[in-house]
This record gives C-alpha cells, sequence and structure tokens, in this order.
C-alpha cells in the first residue's frame, strides 16, 4: 500500500529475543534472592538463546530491522543482568580486576549515552567486533559462574570489548544514522 512490505514481527528469532526480555524480572528476581544457581541457569539459557535468534535470522532470511532493535534490547538486558549477577555472587573474585572492568562499564555506558544523545535510541550497529566480543562474553559468564574466574580470559573479553565500544563509538561519530547492517569501521570507511 505504501511502497514497502510490512515486516513480520512473529518470527522464530523475535520470539527467541522477546523470550529474553520476558525473562529479565525472573532473572533479577533470582538474583536479588540469592539463588546463583537458578539465576545462571536463566543467563546460559539467554545467552544460547542469543546465538540462535541470530544465526535462524540469517539462515532463514528473517532479519528485520524490527528484530534487530529487539535483539539489542535483548542483548543489552542480557549483559546489564549479567553484570548484576557478577557484583552480587563475584564481587570477591572481581575485586583485584575492579579498575578495568569500571572502565569498561563507563565506554559501554559512554557508547548509549552518545546513542540517545545523537539518534535517539540505545545503540544497535550489529558490528562483527560487537558479535565476537558478545560470545566471548558470553563464554566468560559461563565460565566464571560454572567453573571459577580465569584472569587470562577475562582481560582477552575486557580489551576485546572495549576496542569494540570504541569502535561503536567511532561509527557513530562518522554515521548521521544509526543503521543494525554495519559490519565495522573498516566498512563504513570504505564506504564513504
Amino acid at each position: 500500500m505504501f511502497g514497502f512490505e510490512r515486516e513480520k514481527h512473529l518470527n522464530v528469532p523475535n520470539v527467541l529475543s522477546f523470550y529474553r526480555l520476558i525473562s529479565f524480572p525472573f532473572v533479577l528476581f533470582f538474583i536479588l534472592t540469592n539463588r546463583e544457581s537458578v539465576f545462571v541457569i536463566l543467563l546460559i539459557i539467554n545467552l544460547i538463546t542469543d546465538i540462535l535468534d541470530g544465526a535462524v535470522a540469517r539462515i532463514f532470511n528473517l532479519c528485520t530491522a524490527f528484530g534487530a532493535k529487539l535483539d539489542s534490547l535483548a542483548d543489552d538486558g542480557t549483559i546489564i543482568l549479567a553484570i548484576l549477577g557478577i557484583v552480587y555472587f563475584k564481587l570477591e573474585e572481581f575485586a583485584p580486576y575492579f579498575s578495568s572492568f569500571l572502565i569498561f562499564l563507563i565506554i559501554y555506558f559512554l557508547t548509549m549515552v552518545i546513542s540517545l544523545i545523537k539518534f535517539r535510541r540505545f545503540p544497535g550497529m550489529h558490528l562483527y567486533s560487537a558479535k565476537i566480543g558478545a560470545y566471548l562474553q558470553g563464554l566468560f559468564f559461563f565460565i566464571l559462574f560454572v567453573f571459577d574466574f580465569n584472569s587470562i580470559f577475562y582481560y582477552i573479553v575486557i580489551v576485546w570489548g572495549i576496542i569494540s565500544l570504541i569502535e561503536n563509538i567511532i561509527i557513530m561519530l562518522l554515521e548521521s544514522e544509526m543503521r543494525s547492517d554495519f559490519k565495522g569501521l573498516y566498512w563504513v570507511l570504505k564506504n564513504r
């Protein structure tokens, strides 16, 4: 009717992302009630559904702007809940690494602030570096809660995360609109 095809919001990737959004109050409840084992199970399920929603969307050509926004919102919520879980359950192990963790958090929230000011929405560019970083972070959370804290892997995750966030910030400063199909800074500069 208006010259564009209406996106189908009800598909498997969006249902998986929506599941993560619905699970947030429950995950938070298990953090606040000191039920670490249930928190860990739900966090792992959320991490797995995060991997699955993107894979299913790409394999079955179900990538939509709505799905990208929903996935980004679910990703941000999962990260925030994982950080709360770390603070609540693993603060003692993190104490010697707090300064590097704080630097990561400041840059993470700076990314959100820049996006909200410039684009009036949360960031959701789905950069390759961010995807790799998300897999590394997910693996780190799994190892932390199921096995134990690994300082070498922690530094790999933190350094990768900071580099990815800086790439995100640079792209936001260079571009005039927020899109979910940016691959990375190399491709942005190549297309200029």
